[in-house]
């Protein structure tokens, strides 16, 4: 999935600005670090990307889809080809792995058949099968993440967007959840990250997009989470 930002300003009320004049493309299959002190624009610029928010000024593109003019009808079928993954989990406590999962396909109106079978295979890929009956409270944060990332691929999406996957994880558990956003991108997921952790940006070179105080700075592939400075 292609995403492109042209000129694309946000100003929340009174007189916020989150993001600043962002010119920015993303690639089909691309796999880019967005990284950032907090409060730098991330979110914001990710939320532009569900639009979750609408510029104040600019546009957006996403796979073709000019989202200011997109109709209530198409967004919602736009979103299904888009997981999301959160720091905070975001898991219903009282619905079991499989159940957090399937739940996506029931509100899609997939048979009972379908369901089992996709979730199952989903579950196997993320490597916490064996857990499917246990309830999220039940589960180490590294399982739990697993979960998320599960319920975020079950539609096989062309994007995964990934807001501090690894901010609650210890260094060994951030390296297998990357290892998996990895395959995923290695799939043809296009993958938009995130994240503080800079052993993560530093190990994984990928492109890197540094954003501070709503205004992208730095643009690099292959990049480490600090920029070099030639002697």
């Amino acid at each position: 999935m292609e995403i492109q930002f042209s000129g694309v300003t946000k100003i929340f009320e009174p007189d916020i600005v989150a993001l600043e004049d962002i010119y920015l493309q993303v690639d089909k299959g691309e796999f880019v670090y967005l990284i950032g002190e907090t409060g730098s624009g991330k979110t914001t610029l990710m939320r532009c990307i569900l639009r979750g928010v609408l510029p104040t000024r600019g546009h957006i593109s996403v796979d073709g889809n000019v989202l200011r003019k997109i109709s209530n009808h198409k967004l919602s079928l736009f979103r299904r080809d888009i997981g999301v993954v959160f720091q905070d989990f975001m898991l219903l406590p009282n619905l079991t792995a499989f159940e957090n999962v399937a739940f996506v396909l029931e509100v899609m109106g997939c048979n009972p058949k379908e369901i089992s079978d996709r979730v199952n295979d989903v579950l196997k890929t993320v490597g916490i099968w064996r857990r499917r009956n246990q309830y999220p409270p039940q589960l180490s944060g590294g399982e739990q993440q697993r979960l998320v990332i599960a319920r975020a691929i079950i539609n096989v999406p062309s994007l995964l967007i990934a807001d501090e996957p690894t901010g609650n994880l210890d260094n060994c558990t951030a390296d297998e959840i990357m290892q998996l956003l990895l395959s995923i991108n290695a799939a043809g997921t296009t993958v938009l990250m995130a994240t503080h952790n800079d052993y993560l940006v530093n190990t994984y070179r990928h492109r890197v997009i540094e954003i501070h105080k709503g205004r992208i700075v730095r643009d690099e592939k292959q990049g480490g989470y600090e920029a070099c400075v030639a002697l």
